[in-house]
């Protein structure tokens, strides 16, 4: 597995290493020792599935609240993301900061996206898939977000935002 730091403070692209032959090939997905050797966070308490039917559907953007803050690994299994993640740790580097890449089902990686960043994603293809695996259970009452289009991080999403729930429109935006 291959560790690969992005902008922002302790979030990763978490690449396979391909053991390959004729017959296609074999590989780790998550390992808790490889983890640990980067100081992350390697607890998984739930995995989760993402179906999104529609291209340029928006979700997000989302995270939990202490005492429930998760950590989450996410990879695209069928079509592909834009996938975007918001740093809200005060104490971060890249406090207040963003970033995205685009996520896609034959690139077999994952993203690790730090405890108190929100994440949001774009579907960019009909009938996508993701897989996250969280550190924390999911508690309702601890559920955070930011209204995906709050002016102070600029995201420019690839595609005009089509369809977004009425609960992702209701977040506020970010207070600086």
């Amino acid at each position: 597995m291959k560790f690969i730091p992005t902008k922002i403070h302790n979030s990763f692209i978490v690449e396979i290493e391909k053991n390959e032959d004729d017959r296609g090939f074999f590989a780790r997905t998550y390992d808790v020792n490889e983890f640990e050797k980067y100081g992350l966070n390697s607890k998984i308490v739930q995995c989760n599935v993402n179906y999104t039917e529609k291209k340029g559907t928006v979700k997000g953007l989302h995270y939990q609240k202490s005492p429930f803050e998760e950590v989450k690994l996410i990879r695209c299994t069928r079509g592909s993301v834009f996938s975007v993640v918001v740093d809200l740790r005060p104490t971060s580097p890249t406090y207040k900061q963003s970033e995205s890449i685009i996520l896609s089902e034959n690139e077999y990686c994952w993203r690790y996206i730090p405890e108190m960043c929100a994440n949001g994603i774009q579907t960019l293809e009909d009938n996508t898939d993701l897989i996250y695996q969280v550190s924390e259970f999911y508690t309702p009452g601890s559920e955070g977000g930011i209204r995906w289009d709050d002016p102070f991080f600029q995201i420019e999403w690839p595609l005009t935002p089509k369809f977004i729930s009425k609960k992702d429109q209701s977040w506020s935006n970010f207070l600086k």
